[in-house]
């Protein structure tokens, strides 16, 4: 292994550690408790280091969103990938996009809510983003119905989604009706 190698090895090593760690940072504290100082104290390099990788806390943000997204995407097509059933394939969905979302608040932030100066519905969309959409769409498409174009109809679908878990998530929805929730959505929304 050259110098070079080893170097590029180890800087994409300490990228990946400054990402794990605002990670579990802002799922045990919020994204507040995650400044450069911190971050750079709990991985043990300087800051100067740290901006060496991320010019900021919003490209951090950033990296993580796309971390997060690559995850959605993958829990996503494992969940509907047991059915061929179009309407039990869309519960499906609909269970593990709310899951992901209750399982990792901080990061369905960062994907959602915060700015990390990512492009959403652009040319210039990161891969992991499009490929998130594309995992709602492999589902939805069969349901979206005759007429209804199926990346408006994913979006129409998301929408409700995101609310869900967001309002869920803010007490304004009791957790215990979420299973009739997703019934609600499913029926009402997907053509079959």
């Amino acid at each position: 292994m050259s110098v070079q190698e080893r170097k590029q090895r180890e800087r994409a090593e300490r990228e990946r550690l400054i990402v794990a760690t605002a990670r579990e940072l802002a799922e045990r504290q919020g994204w507040d408790a995650v400044t450069t100082r911190r971050l750079a104290e709990r991985i043990e390099y300087s800051q100067p280091v740290l901006y060496s990788h991320f010019r900021g806390k919003r490209e951090i943000i950033g990296a993580v969103a796309l971390e997060g997204a690559a995850e959605l995407a993958a829990a996503l097509r494992a969940a509907t990938s047991a059915s061929d059933d179009p309407r039990t394939r869309v519960a499906d969905l609909a269970r593990a996009y709310l899951d992901f979302a209750t399982r990792n608040p901080a990061v369905y932030d960062a994907m959602f809510e915060l700015d990390g100066g990512l492009a959403f519905a652009e040319e210039d969309t990161p891969a992991p983003l499009k490929d998130a959409f594309a995992a709602l769409l492999e589902t939805l498409d069969a349901v979206a119905g005759d007429g209804v174009h199926p990346g408006l109809f994913t979006e129409v679908f998301w929408a409700a989604l995101h609310g869900l878990a967001t309002l869920t998530r803010a007490g304004r929805l009791p957790a215990r009706d979420a299973e009739t929730r997703v019934g609600l959505l499913v029926d009402r929304l997907a053509v079959t």
